[in-house]
């Protein structure tokens, strides 16, 4: 681990009284900051430091328990003002084992990981002939009587894009398809990986179980052996699968929300909240989604910390993202009564490659700051977007809340190639890239805290319908 302290002469440089309160000093330390930020591993090491010391930490787990541990310490160890935890009940959920096999008309194997929040199989698994739909709107319009007693198989496609845009298509099979198909009467659901690698890798993720549906092992099929059912499927004879889940759902378990703060020396009860999310799923070491992120937060606050900025800054690292939200859920919740001292917020969750435009959701009268933030952050090869932005998965719930939010766009293009796989693992991630991440979150972070005039959200009629 590399010093967690300022260099001397930094520190000295940003101390309160070199901090004048005008513009120009702002844009000065904002760009100082940048260029000092750059050059710092921090944000790897923090990473680094997750990954190896704990590794996947799937809610509910023991892995899960130990990174609240491992959060709580990190805050302490950088010299955060306030370390504290906010409870979260948590679904526990262990994946268990998986296996596949093609039994007709071309016997051989396949490779599936269970989807999660999925049912187990009987011990012998379930055997069924596939029935084949290229996305849920198909399955939606499909005759009962086509699916009663068969598999479901989703071949929902994604394909690579700096932004990611298939992925709310594609995951739509994963997220709804196990009740959608257990209404028409299938007996399990197979899905292609949501994904754009070309590989033996599946991708998990979670469902979103029907109140009140049977529920049916359903699980994901890697993308190479998706194709081999597709050129199968061209034959034109009925494919029979069997496939076996060991999956099961344990008691509710309590995590943790960890939140380290920096006290703000003028408005200490205004905060800039940036996030991102401590879980992960267990089939790699989450070192994109999101360890990723949470090195990039942590960093970029404790670069903010020798400059003593106006407001507060906040970090949150929220549980059990992958689970639906549950953490950022429970702590808009839970704060409902002081979400107004909230004036600014984003979460770091699409994995580590560079930033390449902020955009932001706040009120006309403040685009002014945004339009100086982006100013700070050209020399990053970050351009300004548009005023559309969600903030980030668990940040989206703020917005209705009145709540202003901000992303900082990542190139992610190879995102979907690791995303929920084994293959998430330190090694995909750049060290420059990860700082380039860390230089632009302590830019925005600190330039919204310094901001004069009172940040607002959109009014709530102008709000996005979609983040």
């Amino acid at each position: 681990m590399k010093s967690l302290l300022l260099p001397l002469a930094f520190a000295t440089l940003f101390s309160t009284s070199a901090i004048a309160a005008t513009s120009n000093s702002t844009f000065s330390a904002a760009n100082t900051l940048r260029d000092h930020a750059k050059q710092q591993h921090l944000g790897y090491d923090i990473v680094e430091s997750l990954t190896v010391e704990v590794g996947p930490r799937i809610a509910g787990s023991v892995a899960d328990q130990q990174a609240v541990i491992w959060a709580v310490n990190k805050f302490e160890q950088l010299g955060f003002d306030k370390v504290y935890q906010q409870p979260v009940e948590v679904i526990h959920w262990e994946r268990g084992q998986a296996s596949a096999k093609i039994t007709a008309p071309f016997p051989q194997p396949l490779v599936i990981t269970a989807l999660g929040g999925s049912v187990a199989t009987p011990a012998e698994g379930i055997t069924g002939v596939l029935v084949f739909f290229n996305s849920v709107d198909e399955l939606k319009a499909a005759d009962r009587a086509t699916i009663a007693g068969k598999i479901v198989y989703i071949d929902a496609r994604m394909h690579r894009h700096r932004e990611g845009k298939e992925y709310g298509l594609a995951v739509a099979g994963r997220a709804i398809g196990s009740s959608l198909a257990s209404e028409k009467g299938a007996i399990g659901l197979l899905i292609r990986s949501v994904g754009t690698d070309k590989s033996r890798m599946p991708h998990t993720g979670g469902m979103r179980q029907t109140p009140g549906v049977k529920k049916i092992p359903a699980a994901a099929v890697s993308t190479s052996d998706a194709q081999l059912l597709v050129a199968m499927n061209k034959r034109g004879l009925p494919i029979t699968v069997n496939f076996s889940l060991s999956s099961k759902t344990l008691k509710p378990k309590t995590s943790y929300n960890v939140i380290g703060e920096i006290t703000g020396s003028e408005l200490p009860n205004e905060f800039i909240l940036i996030g991102a999310h401590l879980d992960s799923w267990d089939e790699g070491t989450g070192a994109l989604d999101d360890g990723a992120g949470v090195g990039i937060v942590m960093a970029a606050a404790h670069a903010i910390k020798a400059l003593k900025p106006k407001r507060s800054i906040r970090v949150v690292l929220f549980a059990n993202e992958e689970g639906g939200l549950i953490g950022a859920k429970e702590y808009r919740d839970a704060n409902a009564n002081n979400l107004h001292q909230i004036k600014f917020a984003g979460e770091s969750d699409f994995g580590a490659r560079n930033v390449w435009q902020f955009a932001t959701q706040l009120h006309p009268d403040n685009l002014d700051l945004a339009k100086d933030i982006a100013k700070v952050l050209q020399p990053l090869n970050i351009n300004q977007g548009n005023n559309k932005s969600g903030g980030g998965p668990d940040v989206s719930v703020l917005p209705a809340k009145g709540v202003a939010v901000f992303s900082l766009r990542q190139n992610g293009t190879d995102y979907f190639d690791y995303h929920h796989t084994a293959n998430d693992t330190l090694d995909k991630i750049n060290p420059e890239e990860l700082r380039q991440n860390v230089a632009a979150w302590a830019v925005v972070a600190y330039m919204a805290a310094q901001y004069d005039g009172e940040l607002k959200s959109l009014p709530q009629g102008d709000k996005p319908s979609s983040h």
